[in-house]
């Protein structure tokens, strides 16, 4: 459907409809201090060759580096399908899906969107997507705090091998509705939390959050953790990686009882990394909490002919019409990042989705042997990781992240800000579509650049 813009006579006409001199008059509640003078920082209009021009020169200036950063974000191989089907015009450009009889192909496919990632988490039901890892972990915050009917508590424990970006984001959300955030602090050998650490009385709370792989790549004993969260009548938020699932015990099989909420980053099913988005949640829950969950999900019943059709359900009109009542303010989903997932999944089958876990995993376990056979760099954490592990150099990390990127290169995350204890250290990453030549050139380079900076100074002054 095109869109057609009002014209000045239209505008002139409608307001002389409804009694009006002009647009402002429909704003005059608004205190003239907090009106915009004019959008100042907007630039002047461009034509279409310079826009495309401008276009261009930002995308050169992300360049194509050979990429082993991951930190939530993860470059994955997406095939040339998924896109070519995602940028149809009838997953393109849909709009809102209400009226389920002219939408029917775009809730299929949330539909099934919502059947994977609940055979992927082993639990009952998906939503149809959230904005972000973030704001989804955000949302199981409040859900769980509604949803948990054994306490009252609005205490969340968290560990702070929970990404960190997670954490402030969560804290943004939830601190002014009274949730308090306690972080729990990670073994400084293992990379994770301390199952046996933890205390045996830890007063009333309402959710513990289990990440699964944690923020540094290592596994969490998930099992433990669980149970000792379910002993203390907390329920369960999972933090998963939705590539790792092929390869590692679902959320719902956790422990006795399983996790009670799975939510996370859904970039690395099919979305590309887009210098940094769009990307979007997910969020899977067990049935007795469905009520108690954000967002839109899509059923699927019949008709008045026996045949399947699908519609949005178990959405309250609060979402759209009284905000301040309803359960959550989010009521729209990442409707195109979630098809992408959809054909990405459908395309790669659990098989396909086990070969690119398992060769990541392989991968970075090739990268860790290779860089931490060099002198002056180790491994910082002895717990087993997934594509992730910290590295410690006795070089500054700084330095070397800086000149391997001028080879082309983007080392890693330094932890630095994150985690000034872990000074020094960097968070690399290898996924499916790093080669052995890759890995290789990255060693290499490490290597040359070490021997550089090692390098002793001249003692005698040159003469000028």
């Amino acid at each position: 459907m095109p869109f057609i813009p009002h014209t000045e006579d239209d505008v002139r006409t409608m307001l002389q409809a409804i009694g009006v001199d002009s647009l402002d008059e429909l704003f005059d509640e608004i205190p003239a201090a907090l009106r915009s003078s004019g959008l100042t920082k907007v630039p002047s209009q461009m034509s279409e060759m310079e826009v495309s021009r401008l276009m261009h020169e930002r995308s050169g200036q992300d360049g194509q580096p050979l990429c082993f950063i991951g930190a939530g974000a993860y470059e994955h191989h997406v095939p040339a399908a998924v896109w070519e089907l995602v940028t149809r015009g009838e997953f393109y450009s849909a709009y809102t899906p209400y009226q389920a009889e002219a939408s029917q192909g775009t809730l299929q496919v949330l539909y099934e969107f919502q059947t994977m990632m609940a055979q992927l988490t082993a639990l009952d039901v998906s939503n149809a997507s959230l904005y972000d890892g973030a704001s989804a972990l955000a949302e199981a915050v409040l859900m769980a705090v509604r949803a948990n009917r054994k306490s009252k508590s609005k205490r969340i424990l968290i560990p702070r091998t929970v990404h960190p970006v997670y954490r402030k984001a969560t804290d943004s959300i939830v601190r002014n509705q009274e949730i308090t955030l306690e972080e729990l602090d990670y073994d400084r050998d293992a990379g994770a939390v301390n199952v046996g650490a933890l205390p045996a009385e830890p007063g009333e709370f309402a959710a513990l959050v289990i990440p699964q792989p944690n923020f540094f790549g290592t596994l969490e004993d998930v099992d433990a953790l669980t149970d000792w969260a379910h002993s203390h009548g907390a329920l369960v938020i999972a933090v998963v990686n939705p590539i790792s699932l092929a390869l590692l015990k679902p959320p719902g099989e956790w422990g006795r009882a399983g996790a009670d909420i799975a939510v996370g980053e859904g970039q690395p099913l099919g979305a590309p990394l887009s210098s940094g988005g769009p990307y979007f949640g997910f969020m899977c829950c067990r049935q007795e909490h469905v009520r108690q969950m954000p967002g839109r999900i899509i059923g699927r019943t019949v008709d008045l002919d026996g045949k399947s059709g699908y519609a949005l359900t178990l959405q309250a009109r609060e979402q759209h019409i009284r905000r301040s009542k309803a359960t959550s303010n989010i009521c729209t989903n990442q409707g195109l990042l979630t098809t992408a997932a959809t054909i990405y999944m459908a395309l790669l089958g659990a098989e396909g989705l086990e070969r690119v876990a398992a060769n990541s995993h392989a991968n970075a376990r090739a990268l860790v042997d290779k860089l931490t056979a060099m002198d002056g760099v180790s491994k910082v954490f002895s717990g087993p990781y997934f594509h992730e592990a910290v590295l410690r150099f006795d070089l500054p990390v700084a330095d070397l992240v800086r000149a391997l990127a001028v080879q082309n290169i983007a080392a890693g995350y330094v932890l630095t800000d994150d985690y000034p204890e872990l000074g020094n250290c960097l968070l690399v990453c290898a996924t499916e579509t790093k080669t052995p030549a890759d890995l290789d050139s990255y060693a290499e380079h490490l290597e040359r650049i070490s021997r550089r900076l090692q390098a002793p100074n001249c003692p005698v002054a040159p003469k000028l």
